[in-house]
C-alpha cells in the first residue's frame, strides 16, 4: 500500500509494510533486559534487587564481547538504572517537607511510622533510603492517621461534583429506554503539547529532533476522529489499528513530527489539536446467552506474555479456587473481576520502564495502578480460558482533569470484544447493572489511543522508550538518543461536550 496524502500538504499516513513483521510474534512490552539471559544483565538485576547500584553499573560497564541483543540488554538496563535513581530519589527529609505541605506540624517521626503504616514505596539505593517521587501520596492514600491529620488540618481533597455512578446510571436507562448498544455521545477537543526545555545538553546546531504525539483511534464507540492542526507540521499520522487477532497497522496510534535544532538555548514545541465523539458502550449481557469460543479461534490473547503476562503458579492457584467448576466465560470473568476490585486497590505506581513484570507486582504487592490492575486482570482471565488484551488512553470525566488510564478488554461470544476496567472496579450500588458496569461496558468519558502495547511507533523509534509499554504522554528522540520524562513536560488540555443521541 503507498502512503496517500490526508487534509493538510506533506502530512502522509504510512502503509502497511513498516509494521508487518509485527503480525509474527507479540513485543514484550518491557526493556529486553528484563527477558535477557545474558549473565552479566542477570548479575546487574540482582545486584539492584539489593540496593548495589554502583556495583550493577560497573559490571555492566565493562567491555566484553557479546552479540548485538545482549549488548542492546546491556544498554537498556544501564537506562534503567539512571530512570530508577530519578524515580527513587526523594530522601526523608524532602518526604518530610512534602507532608508538611498538607499536614504542617508533621514531624519526622510521624513521617516515619506513616511510611510503615501505608507500605510506602521506597527502594535501598547505594546505602541511603530513597522514596518514590510521588509519595506522599500513597502515604494519603492508605495511612488512616495520616488522612484524619490531613483532615484535621484542613487539607483533604474536594469531593467531585459530578457523580460517576449517575452517568452510569443514565447509559443503562437511555439503553434500555432506545434498544440502543452506543449512546450519549461526547465531542472531545483536546490540545496536547510536548515541551522540550532548553538548554538540554543532547540538543545542538543540527540535532535532529523525534516526536510523537497520542492520536486517537477510530474503534467501535470512538470515531469522527479529525486533526485540526498541529505545529511544527508533522510527518505523519499512524494509520488507524485494524483489529484482528493479533491488532494491525497502528495500535499504539501517534502523530509523529521532525525538527532540526537551530538554537539549543531556546525550547522545542510540538502540539496538536484534534476532535473525537466518544459514546458509551452497553451490550445487554447475559449469562445464558454465553457461546463458546468461535472455531477458527486461533489462540489469540490466551497466552502469557513475558515478562508482564506471566502464568506463575500462584496466579494459577488463585484462579482455580475463584471458577472452581464454572465454564461459563462470563460468569469466571465477573468472579476475576470482583477479585481485582476487592484485592489489588490503586495506588501511585512506578513508571512503568522500571517495572520486570506488571502480573507478578500487582498480584504480590495487592496494590497496582490501572495498568497493572488491569494486567492481573487480563493474566487471570486468559488462565481462565477467557481471550483478553490491554486497551488504554485517557479518562476524561466531566469536573476533572484528564488523566492518562490504561484498562482492558474480553472477548465472550456472541458480543465479541468487550471492555473491562478492574481499576474503576465495582462500583458501590444496589443495582447490579451498575455495580458491575465495568466488566463489559465503558463510559462516555474516553480516548482510546492504544489496542495493543509495546507496538512499533509509525516510524519505528530507535532507542529504548520513556514507556515501553504505554503510549499516552508522547515519545521524544535527539539524534538516536531517547529524552526519558524528565527531560520535558507534557500537557493536555480538554474539552468535552455532550450530545443529543444520534
Amino acid at each position: 500500500m503507498k502512503p496517500f496524502p490526508v487534509f493538510m500538504a506533506g502530512l502522509l499516513i504510512i502503509g502497511t509494510s513498516l509494521n508487518s513483521r509485527l503480525d509474527a510474534a507479540e513485543p514484550t512490552a518491557a526493556s529486553s533486559a528484563f527477558t535477557s539471559k545474558d549473565s552479566v544483565v542477570l548479575k546487574a538485576l540482582d545486584l539492584m534487587s539489593s540496593g548495589k547500584f554502583e556495583q550493577a553499573e560497573t559490571i555492566l560497564a565493562k567491555e566484553s564481547k557479546a552479540d548485538s541483543e545482549t549488548l542492546r540488554a546491556r544498554r537498556e538496563l544501564v537506562d534503567v538504572i539512571r530512570r530508577t535513581r530519578f524515580e527513587y530519589s526523594l530522601d526523608p527529609t524532602g518526604l518530610l517537607a512534602k507532608v508538611k505541605k498538607s499536614v504542617p506540624d508533621a514531624t519526622a517521626n510521624d513521617v516515619e511510622r506513616w511510611a510503615k503504616d501505608s507500605r510506602a514505596r521506597y527502594r535501598l539505593i547505594d546505602g541511603r533510603k530513597f522514596f518514590f517521587r510521588r509519595e506522599p501520596q500513597n502515604i494519603f492514600l492508605f495511612c488512616e492517621d495520616a488522612k484524619a491529620r490531613r483532615i484535621k488540618a484542613g487539607n483533604a481533597p474536594s469531593e467531585p461534583v459530578w457523580k460517576l455512578t449517575d452517568h452510569l446510571r443514565a447509559i443503562v436507562d437511555e439503553s434500555e429506554r432506545t434498544g440502543a448498544i452506543e449512546v450519549l455521545p461526547v465531542k472531545h477537543r483536546v490540545i496536547h503539547t510536548l515541551t522540550i526545555r532548553s538548554n538540554n545538553p543532547a540538543l545542538k546546531p543540527g540535532s535532529l529532533v523525534r516526536v510523537w504525539l497520542p492520536y486517537p483511534q477510530e474503534y467501535r464507540q470512538q470515531r469522527t476522529v479529525k486533526l485540526i492542526s498541529a505545529a511544527p507540521a508533522p510527518k505523519f499520522i499512524a494509520p488507524n489499528a485494524l483489529d484482528g487477532n493479533p491488532v494491525a497497522e497502528g495500535a499504539q496510534r501517534a502523530v509523529y513530527f521532525e525538527q532540526t535544532v537551530t538554537d539549543p538555548a531556546q525550547p522545542l514545541v510540538f502540539q496538536e489539536v484534534f476532535e473525537f465523539t466518544s459514546l458509551a458502550y452497553y451490550p445487554k449481557l447475559d449469562e445464558a446467552r454465553v457461546q463458546p469460543l468461535p472455531a477458527d479461534w486461533n489462540g489469540a490473547s490466551l497466552g502469557e506474555r513475558l515478562p508482564h503476562i506471566v502464568f506463575a503458579p500462584e496466579i494459577r492457584r488463585q484462579v482455580a479456587e475463584l471458577i472452581d467448576k464454572d465454564t461459563n466465560a462470563l460468569v469466571k470473568a465477573r468472579k476475576i473481576f470482583r477479585w481485582v476490585s476487592a484485592n489489588i486497590p490503586w495506588n501511585a505506581e512506578d513508571e512503568y520502564c522500571i517495572i520486570p513484570s506488571f502480573a507478578i507486582k500487582g498480584f504480590h504487592a495487592r496494590r497496582g495502578d490501572c495498568g497493572v490492575q488491569n494486567t492481573v486482570f487480563v493474566t487471570m482471565c486468559r488462565i481462565a480460558g477467557i481471550p483478553a488484551r490491554w486497551q488504554s488512553g485517557f479518562e476524561t470525566k466531566p469536573g476533572e482533569d484528564w488523566g492518562m488510564h490504561d484498562w482492558a478488554e474480553i472477548y465472550i461470544s456472541p458480543w465479541g470484544w468487550l471492555p473491562a476496567d478492574a481499576s474503576y472496579g465495582v462500583k458501590k450500588s444496589d443495582d447490579p447493572r451498575i455495580a458491575d458496569f465495568y466488566c463489559g461496558h465503558q463510559d462516555s468519558y474516553r480516548m482510546i489511543v492504544n489496542l495493543d502495547w509495546g507496538r512499533e511507533l509509525y516510524p519505528p523509534k530507535q532507542s529504548l522508550r520513556s514507556e515501553p509499554a504505554d503510549f499516552q504522554r508522547g515519545e521524544v528522540e535527539v539524534d538516536g538518543k531517547n529524552l526519558y520524562f524528565d527531560e520535558w513536560d507534557s500537557k493536555t488540555e480538554v474539552d468535552r461536550e455532550p450530545l443529543k443521541n444520534r
